[in-house]
């Protein structure tokens, strides 16, 4: 193994730590938190973290091994089982992310109908919705043993090994990618942007009403008239920035994976081994940082975080006290 592969390893062995942790903790708030649980985005943040989850103790572990074997990790069953997970996991993922971002683009354009609009009964339908879709494609490929290793991204997924299917492979890896990656990133794309335009709005009125106010207090410190307008900027740059993050992480962690897919569908084309297993541990990424840029940043989960934190202080300040009462308390017998 040269030094090309002990830093993909390294790399891959990092996302899991971190995708491992994070997502876990995720959970824990969900459970803690009855608040959390009862809003209709936690089924969608619950579907996208139990597939990461399994994505990172099923998939990530086949192409480590992948990696520093140089072969195929495990038998024909067990890779055509993980490669079947990579195809569903990848697309329920994608699909997760748009309906996050539905649920967002509701809350904002409509926010006095929104519960009504998007209630936990239309998140269980979205969400299965988002199961069907991912389900069909690999089930596909299973039916005409398109599933497999693949020696470029050292990792079971989707492969065609015979010359004569070449055209309907690349029928089906276009389809597929068409219907998950570019599907979920022109939802994310609309309905951002138009969370971004009426935020924007908000924000220039919020504006006005703040420099009429400022305006009529003549006589305000003007520590004060500039802590107000550097609020104006941040909150400004505020929804840009977050809107950012989430197409942004999308594009940064997919895209050269699925580019990398179609490019490797034209045969004047050669693609090195080691970008293909970087393009692959960039896929993976993005279960170690959907924790963040979806959940844990949040106030409520930060909440729920302190909350867990403190209970598991005061329960080890008490074991420790209690500990401490009894060997006060015992009698020392002389011998």
């Amino acid at each position: 193994m040269n030094s090309w592969d002990a830093g993909l390893a390294g790399l891959l062995v990092g996302t899991m730590a971190v995708s491992l942790l994070s997502n876990a903790l995720v959970l824990l708030c969900l459970l803690h938190s009855a608040g959390i649980r009862r809003q209709a985005p936690a089924l969608f943040t619950l579907n996208l973290t139990c597939g990461n989850l399994l994505c990172t103790v099923v998939n990530m572990p086949l192409t480590l091994a992948g990696v520093v074997a140089q072969r195929q990790p495990a038998g024909d069953r067990l890779c055509r089982l993980a490669a079947f997970l990579d195809t569903f996991l990848a697309t329920n993922s994608m699909l997760s992310m748009a309906a996050l971002s539905i649920d967002r683009w509701v809350a904002v354009v409509f926010p006095l109908s929104y519960r009504a609009k998007m209630r936990l009964r239309d998140a269980a339908l979205m969400v299965a919705y988002t199961w069907l879709h991912a389900l069909a494609f690999p089930t596909a490929a299973l039916a005409l043993s398109w599933l497999g290793f693949h020696q470029l991204y050292a990792s079971c997924t989707l492969c065609s090994r015979r010359p004569e299917e070449r055209l309907r492979f690349a029928v089906f890896t276009g389809a597929f990618h068409a219907l998950s990656f570019l599907l979920s990133f022109i939802v994310l794309c609309c309905t951002y942007l138009k969370v971004l335009k009426v935020a924007r709005f908000h924000c220039k009125r919020i504006d006005v009403i703040t420099m009429q106010t400022l305006v009529l207090l003549v006589d305000i410190h003007p520590s004060v008239r500039e802590r107000c307008l550097e609020e104006q900027k941040r909150r400004r740059q505020r929804a840009t920035r977050k809107i950012s993050t989430f197409i942004g992480t999308f594009l940064l962690c997919f895209a050269p994976y699925v580019i990398t897919r179609l490019v490797e569908l034209s045969s004047t084309v050669t693609i090195g081994p080691h970008w293909g297993v970087l393009s692959k541990c960039l896929a993976y990424s993005k279960a170690a940082s959907d924790p963040f840029v979806y959940s844990l940043l949040r106030h409520q989960y930060r909440k729920s975080c302190k909350d867990i934190l403190n209970k598991i202080l005061s329960r080890r300040a008490i074991r420790s006290l209690g500990l401490t009462g009894d060997s006060h308390g015992q009698n020392i017998l002389p011998i």
